[in-house]
């Protein structure tokens, strides 16, 4: 710990008792030291005595609100969002994924018998083990209760919109 930073605890009164008569025989016996702590503590009476914290004006909080009114706001999504553009995304990735199961699928020689050359064999896998597991079966029920959830505000959307048609 430097000079500094010991006086500045020391007049804080953050210093220990053993290190406030430590620094009180420095203070005393070495000009340096003594110098330091007149400057400091002089410094530490300015800054006590004529620093006031600016508060802001009475009516701050109005003046930024109504600066951000006369400010142009942005418009809601659906405004500046075309929605054919889209539904043409959408498009191409449906169809690159029809493609892809239509491609997988032409691959497969459909005339071969039912011995498959699999480097596994499927009928020997134990799927008791994968699906009885306190973790999959979290898995399962939230994804289910999401799915519910989203069922509902889809279906709630519907109505909402059906009734104001009417």
């Amino acid at each position: 710990m430097n000079m500094e930073e010991r006086l500045w605890d020391y007049i804080d009164g953050l210093s220990s008792s053993e290190e406030k008569s430590f620094i009180d025989h420095l203070i005393a016996n070495d000009t340096k030291w003594k110098n330091k702590y007149s400057e400091l503590l002089e410094t530490h009476q300015l800054m006590r005595d004529h620093l006031e914290l600016d508060a802001p004006s009475m009516r701050f909080t109005q003046n930024v609100m109504e600066e951000i009114a006369r400010l142009q706001i942005a418009p809601a999504t659906k405004k500046y969002i075309n929605s054919k553009i889209i539904w043409g995304i959408g498009i191409f990735f449906l169809t690159l994924i029809i493609g892809m199961i239509g491609y997988g699928l032409s691959q497969i020689n459909w005339s071969s018998s039912g011995d498959t050359n699999l480097p596994v064999d499927i009928t020997q896998i134990n799927w008791n083990k994968m699906f009885n597991n306190t973790y999959t079966n979290a898995f399962i029920m939230i994804n289910i209760v999401l799915g519910l959830m989203l069922l509902d505000m889809y279906l709630g959307k519907r109505k909402q919109e059906r009734m104001k048609v009417k």
